[in-house]
């Protein structure tokens, strides 16, 4: 598929989280050359502002905000924030998600479980919770959720992981059945290996790796698709193993 015409998304609003690095870096700056206004959102603010001074050397449509997705009531200001200022959202891409992968499930501390599950699915909740009202007023709007192919296999070692992003994958496919009356398409993007710090990649070849900005264009075509039409669900793969 040809790449998307610049200023597809121009007068959009983009809000993306963990936005500071890797896959949600990448698709932060896949949007804004779009021409979206981005909400750069994540728990740390030196490398939202890295993302944006890097984003604003060719554009200048970007604002941070840091955000703790797995705290509700950071989520919540977040969004009012946002709905002063730009005032909309037109695009929600939960991203922010850690890794979990220390060994067997049963040597995992609970605090371990908690931190996993609390920023990968209950994140996605919150943020879903509290944007999709913004949504439903402006009539439409599209959620793009971040998951894994880990979603879809078994992870010896990374029981909580996958565990969360199976949950976020039964999440997606049926917060896409309540919203699509309200013309809000949902969908869920499941890559798999990608070349970022996120996890452990021992013995995998880097270059056959997919790379941040090969999830960014999915995002980019998720949100650009016909009106009448979404695509509920893209798996991403490397051309070849790593």
């Amino acid at each position: 598929m040809p790449e998307v015409t610049t200023n597809a998304l121009k007068g959009q609003v983009a809000a993306v989280t963990g936005a500071g690095r890797g896959i949600g870096a990448a698709i932060a700056r896949k949007l804004a050359g779009l021409g979206a206004t981005v909400v750069l959102c994540g728990r740390t603010r030196a490398p939202l502002d890295a993302t944006a001074a890097e984003i604003k050397k060719d554009h200048a449509n970007t604002v941070v905000m840091e955000c703790d997705v797995s705290d509700l009531s950071s989520v919540e200001k977040l969004a009012a924030q946002v709905e002063r200022d730009p005032g909309r959202v037109d695009i929600l891409v939960n991203n922010a998600g850690i890794g979990g992968f220390g060994g067997p499930l049963h040597t995992m501390p609970p605090q371990s479980w908690d931190a996993v599950l609390n920023t990968n699915l209950r994140g996605v909740y919150y943020c879903i919770r509290s944007f999709a009202p913004m949504m439903i007023r402006n009539r439409g709007g599209h959620i793009i959720n971040i998951s894994s192919l880990a979603g879809k296999n078994a992870l010896p070692n990374g029981a909580a992981y996958a565990a969360s992003k199976w949950g976020l994958n039964g999440l997606s496919y049926s917060v896409a059945e309540e919203l699509r009356s309200h013309n809000i398409r949902v969908s869920v993007v499941c890559p798999g290996s990608v070349d970022t710090s996120l996890s452990p990649h021992e013995g995998k070849d880097k270059n056959k790796m997919l790379r941040p900005e090969d999830v960014a264009h999915v995002v980019a075509m998720l949100v650009t698709q016909a009106p009448q039409s979404f695509a509920s669900e893209v798996l991403l793969r490397p051309t070849q193993k790593p």
